[in-house]
């Protein structure tokens, strides 16, 4: 199979997995089940879950022993875009092309469906307890209760909205980076190698590759909203650095992830995704 085929055909896994994992009843609260199921199954490219499901597979087991892992963490990721929407937040009108929840749903349906995926991904995260052992489950609920809260997203959302954009110096843009986008990135490669029961080396290399992963994606995007009209005037890397010593950064960022990708078996699909994310022609 083909890096592309690959990718393509972790999407439709994760996609099929998500419908399964939240299905579609007739109850009372249908509406919010509805308000749910409209953002977390709106097509996408599905990152994170994938890199949970390679890293099983590269750490030598089945990797869709870790489906249960990804798709919890696409629900978490989910939430957090639906409530990052909200007029509260950014007030975004659309999202991957299509009217955001509130849009659709109205504000307090938001909310609930927001705080409906959040719930919802610890009671998909447990189906991991059919087919893997209970230590390995509780380690893969702690990664995504760390990865979600204060010390992580959540965390690095706060010091967003606290300093409205404008963060003091490049560190501290990069501590939020590490929290708002890293996080989730970096517990993908974790939960894969729990899955999977891999050792400790290489679940070091695993968050040593998202972590770098991670920040070339969010500086690339930086660079990507330079070049058009949004976020101006807030802290971004390529404002504190320069566009040319950004692209430096992204450049040795994946480096070091596809080095780290050489601790695994058939690292050449994790080799392929860092360049192209670093590329964002995903």
């Amino acid at each position: 199979m083909d890096h592309q085929n690959r990718f393509d055909a972790y999407v439709s896994d994760i996609q099929q997995a998500l419908d399964k994992y939240l299905p579609e009843v007739d109850v009372p609260q249908k509406k919010v089940q509805d308000a749910m199921r409209y953002s977390l199954l709106t097509p996408g490219k599905r990152i994170r879950s994938m890199l949970t499901l390679e890293f099983c597979r590269v750490s030598g087991a089945d990797p869709s022993l870790a489906m249960p892992f990804a798709c919890a963490l696409e629900m978490i990721h989910c939430y957090s875009l639906v409530h990052d929407d909200l007029p509260c937040m950014d007030n975004d009108d659309f999202r991957r092309g299509l009217p955001t929840n509130h849009k659709v749903y109205g504000e307090d349906f938001a909310v609930l469906a927001g705080d409906g995926l959040l719930t919802h991904a610890f009671d998909t995260a447990l189906k991991a307890s059919s087919r893997l052992p209970a230590a390995q489950v509780l380690d893969g609920l702690r990664t995504l209760s760390e990865a979600a809260g204060v010390n992580g997203m959540l965390g690095g959302q706060a010091i967003d909205v606290e300093n409205d954009g404008h963060l003091a110096n490049l560190d501290a843009l990069c501590h939020m980076y590490a929290l708002k986008t890293g996080a989730l990135i970096k517990a993908a490669g974790r939960l894969g190698c729990i899955a999977a029961g891999a050792d400790e080396e290489r679940v070091k290399a695993a968050e040593l590759y998202t972590a770098s992963v991670g920040l070339a994606f969010q500086i690339r995007d930086d660079l990507l909203d330079l070049e058009g009209d949004e976020a101006i005037g807030k802290t971004t890397y390529p404002r504190c650095v320069g566009v040319e010593e950004a692209q430096r950064k992204i450049d040795e960022l994946t480096v070091t992830a596809c080095r780290a990708a050489e601790h695994f078996d058939d690292p050449s699909f994790l080799v392929w995704l860092a360049k192209k994310l670093a590329g964002r022609n995903v």
